[in-house]
């Protein structure tokens, strides 16, 4: 999957939703089924991997505010 194609963090949480209600309510064929599961699993992938990526973004701009942070107090 290409990132343009990607959904965004929101959508694919959305699309997931909504697959894990259809398998709760049943009535699917097995094919049906497994091809939903199949779509949940990617889209909960999506998520994890944009999780992750956002903590990774957080963590690297700990220190950055931190220091800024530790700037402002020693100009007071």
């Amino acid at each position: 999957m290409n990132d343009e194609a990607a959904p965004s963090y929101e959508e694919a949480r959305e699309e997931l939703l909504a697959v894990v209600r259809r398998l709760e309510a049943g009535g699917a064929s097995l094919e049906e089924s497994l091809a939903l599961w199949e779509r949940g699993e990617a889209l909960a992938t999506i998520c994890e991997r944009l999780l992750d990526g956002a903590r990774t973004r957080l963590e690297a701009a700990r220190p950055e505010v931190e220091n800024a942070a530790t700037e402002v107090d020693e100009d007071s």
